[in-house]
């Protein structure tokens, strides 16, 4: 059962990045896969639920719960994701790429971008996929204990997100970086929350039989975060920039802390 869990997963994520990565050519756009990565999310836990009431199923609460959790939190992130990229060009860092690889991108974007992330989105759905292959009856103390460590990751992201935006639409912050609200206790709030809400789910599939291997998640989108495609990436964008080292020296890069003083 586990094993056709996860295979029907995986067949479907990778129609579903081909068909992202198709609509990219078209769209002589990369960063749609920003776009498309909540959403394909909310996908396969749909697909677990039609095959559930295809086979006179009910889902469970948990399973119910997870599913829950995870359309609110795939359907807000695509949203917000197309609303601050709807009628700009493509972001820099696939840009940066697109002129980097040259000829070969369309093939290295398929693979580095497209297939990579189709992988990644496989092994964090781990704890929703064994929900759904673990069946039990009843909630306990740790599935709320899961709901509230997503409850309040889900406040950091929403939260960090929507100051943000509201300080960009500012003209007088153009280039300028917002250090207030939740990012005066963290440089990337919103990437804390993020985390956070994996390690709630983690815990929703571990108060259920076999939910121990769904550890691999939150560790995997925690290091993609802090170490390779969040935090690195985007504040290499910003290193020379005196405002940003200066808020760099007295902010956490990630776990909220208070920002330090001056020495």
């Amino acid at each position: 059962m586990a094993e056709s869990i996860f295979l029907a997963a995986g067949l479907l994520i990778f129609v579903y990045m081909n068909l992202v990565f198709i609509l990219s050519l078209v769209k002589k756009n990369a960063a749609i896969v920003d776009i498309a990565w909540g959403l394909g999310f909310v996908l396969v836990v749909a697909s677990n639920l039609a095959r559930e009431s295809l086979a006179g199923q009910s889902p469970g609460p948990r399973q119910l719960l997870t599913a829950v959790l995870v359309f609110i939190w795939g359907t807000r992130l695509s949203w917000h994701i197309y609303k601050r990229n709807r009628g700009k060009p493509e972001d820099y860092r696939y840009a940066n790429w697109r002129q980097k690889w040259g000829k070969n991108f369309v093939l290295r974007s398929y693979f580095q971008i497209f297939i990579l992330q189709g992988f990644f989105m496989l092994v964090i759905l781990t704890p929703v996929l064994l929900v759904f292959k673990n069946r039990t009856s009843g909630l306990n103390l740790l599935d709320y204990l899961g709901l509230a460590v997503w409850l309040a990751g889900f406040f950091f992201e929403a939260t960090a997100d929507y100051q943000l935006r509201q300080f960009k639409k500012n003209p007088e912050n153009r280039g300028r970086l917002i250090t207030t609200g939740l990012w005066k206790y963290s440089r990337h709030p919103n990437y804390f929350g993020e985390s956070v809400m994996w390690w709630g789910l983690f815990l929703i599939a571990l108060s259920g039989p076999g939910g121990w291997p769904g550890i691999i998640s939150p560790l995997t989108i925690t290091w993609l975060l802090t170490g390779v495609s969040g935090v690195p990436l985007l504040e290499k964008k910003y290193a020379g920039n005196p405002e940003f080292e200066a808020y760099k020296a007295r902010t956490s890069a990630f776990f909220p802390l208070p920002p330090r003083k001056k020495s």
